[in-house]
């Protein structure tokens, strides 16, 4: 049992990202979800009743306002991060904020900066960077196990719309609006670029990238390459026109290492990694099967020990990561609607 009490979580949305959330930390001993909020009191109340929760309140003010509640998960439309964010940390709430943070490098940073000046934690959530399979990743690296880095890639997609870019189901979804920060990029992508900023361990310089678009007018799929201090190069790739596909490969000048970088495991409980330790190709990879579970679960129960402990139990996204990626992504982004021209990051 834990030495002390367990965070309450206040959700703000009925989202469907906010149900597996709070099934993820259902019987959690470090953390629980104590209200939600939406903008209509009757839609809050049916959502409260269908989840098992025991509050609800019918607007986030009033959810943030709750003094019952230590801190609030943020999976609103990718667009409203930044406001919602900055007032519940102005509200004295720490805040576990849906990737991606925010749609631009300014709302990121001052998104940090709020909770700086309120004396409250804000972090971006990506569920894979709490799972052992990453945190194994990121011991690896930082013991040298392959060597100097060189090389990375992301790739990470799944079907949303056609080929040829149209909505294979709802046309009115958000990721297909682009007033609301819609893309492939700003969904997917933002798993693939975090990932390859956590695996170069440095600032990305400038990137270059492709295109294609869906008929709404967001990125449908993203292909780019990325500049990084010390000379390394990443390629990283997002869609919404594939299959599901996620994977990433690091290597260095002495090894590689292949991994999922996975946000939940499957029904076997076991995410697997690839080791390679040498450069001839005569070494064989090895693979090390690491426990698993809900992402969610593991994400939420760690932000949980960072609000009562303190910054050093967070092993999630690290700030610098996290306003590194968005500084990617924007460059990336800009960089396709240039035909491919090269943008200092």
């Amino acid at each position: 049992m834990p030495d002390f009490s367990p965070v309450r979580y206040g959700v703000l949305g009925a989202a469907n990202i906010a149900r597996s959330f709070i099934r993820g930390l259902a019987g959690s001993s470090l953390a629980t979800v104590a209200a939600i909020a939406s903008r209509s009191a009757d839609k809050a109340a049916a959502f409260a009743a269908e989840m098992g929760i025991a509050k609800s309140h019918g607007s986030y003010e009033a959810l943030l306002a709750d003094p019952e509640i230590d801190a609030i998960y943020n999976p609103l439309p990718n667009d409203l991060h930044a406001e919602w964010t900055i007032k519940a940390a102005a509200a004295g709430k720490h805040v576990l904020c849906e990737k991606p943070l925010s749609v631009g490098v300014a709302e990121a940073q001052a998104m940090f900066d709020a909770g700086r000046a309120h004396g409250v934690h804000v972090v971006e959530a990506y569920p894979y960077m709490s799972q052992p399979q990453t945190l194994r990743v990121r011991s690896l690296l930082a013991e040298g196990a392959i060597g100097k880095i060189q090389l990375v890639t992301a790739s990470f997609g799944f079907r949303l719309v056609t080929a040829d870019g149209a909505a294979l189901g709802d046309p009115a979804n958000i990721r297909l609006d682009p007033a609301r920060g819609g893309g492939g990029l700003l969904d997917a992508g933002t798993y693939a670029m975090s990932f390859v900023r956590l695996a170069m361990g440095a600032r990305p310089l400038r990137a270059m990238a492709t295109a294609r678009w869906t008929q709404s007018g967001v990125d449908q799929t993203v292909a780019a390459t990325i500049e990084f201090e010390g000379g390394a190069i990443a390629h990283m790739t997002s869609s919404m026109a594939t299959s599901f596909h996620r994977h990433a490969v690091i290597i260095g000048d002495g090894g590689i290492i292949e991994t999922g970088f996975s946000n939940h495991a499957p029904d076997s409980g076991k995410l697997p990694i690839r080791i390679k330790r040498g450069a001839p190709g005569t070494i064989p990879f090895e693979t090390e099967e690491l426990p698993g579970g809900d992402g969610f679960r593991a994400e939420g129960e760690s932000f949980a020990r960072m609000v009562r402990l303190g910054a050093a139990e967070w092993n999630g996204a690290t700030e610098a990561e996290s306003l590194d990626t968005a500084r990617a992504l924007t460059a990336i982004l800009a960089s396709a609607r240039l035909d491919g021209a090269w943008v200092a990051v």
